[in-house]
């Protein structure tokens, strides 16, 4: 469960060591810092935490395996206090999604972490169709996997006895000004969002952390020209990149009812046996 306000820094046990698992959001992309790279939620989550040595180990277009392999030793080293886990999305946009083999990947991530006294906190997502408008077989295919995808973090939380966030339940979400320009990646306004949910979290499990401030400063701003420029540059290609693979898995959805139905008409006709 969210709440609205958390306890100040301080009334808690301190953390030492706070490390961010996951892709491109856990990088920052959607929230432009002044000096050209990104900031996003981790920075400011360390600062709500007292500033402990911020670990940030994820990377752009990371899949649950790539999180497994890569990322897990490297937090396992660190022994954090906290680690935050924010993947799956990039899961749901490719051919070979597997429900189980993340639920398997995940859930060894998680106990790994546990088991070396670790909190973990990770985040479920939200209506991607409201947030990105796709086409409708599109939109239909994307929902079918977010929903799979859901399911299984909120499995892995259950099984682990984890905190998670409910990126979907956060007030204002789906406010455009939540958004970056790209409409997949939270904006500055969302990052700080995410980072006073995860505070908020962490904080009920008696950790010390401060409130995240919703009032966005030391960003770089951008205007109308660079919505264009997205569009053009990166938005088109990447659409065409990811229908490569959720155009198919659509279409078989379309068919399969088609199918059952040419079937059922294929079927004879039921004769009575005579009595």
């Amino acid at each position: 469960m969210l709440v609205d306000a958390v306890p100040e820094a301080g009334l808690g046990r301190a953390v030492g060591v706070v490390a961010v698992l996951g892709d491109s959001v856990g990088v920052g992309i959607g929230d432009p810092a002044l000096d050209g790279g990104w900031r996003g939620f981790a920075p400011l989550l360390a600062e709500a935490l007292g500033g402990p040595r911020l670990a940030n180990l994820a990377v752009s277009g990371s899949r649950v395996s790539g999180l497994r392999e890569v990322q897990l030793p490297r937090a396992l080293h660190l022994r954090p206090d906290v680690a935050v886990l924010v993947v799956g999305m990039n899961d749901t946009m490719r051919s070979d999604f597997d429900p189980a083999r993340l639920d398997a990947d995940l859930d060894h991530v998680v106990a790994a972490l546990r088991a070396v006294g670790t909190m973990v906190v990770t985040v479920r997502y939200h209506e991607h169709h409201r947030v990105f408008p796709l086409p409708g077989p599109l939109r239909r295919a994307l929902a079918a996997r977010i929903a799979a995808l859901n399911a299984v973090l909120d499995e892995v939380a259950t099984r682990n006895r984890i905190a998670l966030v409910d990126l979907g339940a956060l007030p204002e979400i789906y406010h455009p000004a939540a958004w970056a320009v790209d409409r997949l990646h939270p904006s500055e306004l969302g990052h700080r969002m995410l980072a006073r949910a995860l505070a908020a979290r962490i904080a009920e499990s008696g950790l010390a952390a401060a409130e995240v401030s919703l009032d966005c400063a030391g960003g770089r701003a951008t205007g109308p020209l660079a919505h264009w420029i997205w569009l053009v540059c990166k938005g088109i290609p990447w659409l065409c990149r990811r229908g490569g693979d959720l155009v198919p898995y659509a279409l078989a959805a379309l068919l399969r009812p088609a199918a059952a139905l040419s079937r059922s008409w294929a079927r004879p006709a039921r004769r009575d046996r005579p009595v």
